[in-house]
């Protein structure tokens, strides 16, 4: 986590201590079962800790619980993050976690292209399914049981895919984005 902002590093705190403590686990058992040293678990606990990503993930398994888990606000919506989980030296370089959806089995990347007036109507997944989609060019509109949602380049939605739903591309340019599927 290096770099990272105040309010990521509240949230570890926050987060950590209380799912520590709900495990039952002490700050050595619990550095023990990640891999790294007490004083780091002290330091995360206290907000002043610098650890990779990777740690997190380290402790989050450790404690049985997601990255999710750890770094996001308690209130936050899984679907609607937006946390800054980590920035480079440079002003260019961060990694914002957008959203998150749970996974069992399998998580599929795609690049999706719909040309103007095209339209993809797809039939429910299994029960437990989500989809993100993260649109890079043009305008998408995802329709779906309970309504519609547009996007814009550069935004996403989140959704459980056991529903019929549709990609609609009313716009006068080609709709571009990443469709990741989670079963």
């Amino acid at each position: 986590m290096a770099n990272q902002d105040s309010a990521v590093l509240a949230h570890v705190a926050a987060n950590l201590k209380r799912l520590r403590n709900t495990a039952g686990m002490s700050q050595t058992a619990l550095a023990e079962l990640a891999g790294t040293s007490r004083r780091t678990i002290i330091k995360l606990e206290a907000g002043e800790a610098n650890i990779g990503l990777s740690g997190l993930d380290a402790i989050a398994h450790a404690l049985d619980v997601t990255f999710t888990d750890l770094v996001a606000s308690p209130a936050a919506s899984r679907t609607e993050i937006n946390e800054v989980a980590w920035r480079g030296a440079g002003p260019d370089s961060s990694a914002v976690l957008r959203g998150s959806a749970p996974a069992t089995s399998e998580v599929q990347l795609w690049n999706w292209s719909l040309g103007s007036g095209e339209r993809y109507d797809a039939q429910p997944d299994p029960a437990g399914w989500h989809e993100i989609i993260v649109v890079t060019e043009g305008r998408l509109r995802l329709i779906h049981e309970t309504g519609h949602t547009d996007l814009e380049a550069g935004q996403h939605a989140i959704y459980p895919s056991s529903q019929r739903y549709s990609y609609v591309n009313d716009g006068p340019t080609p709709a571009r984005f990443i469709r990741i599927v989670a079963s």
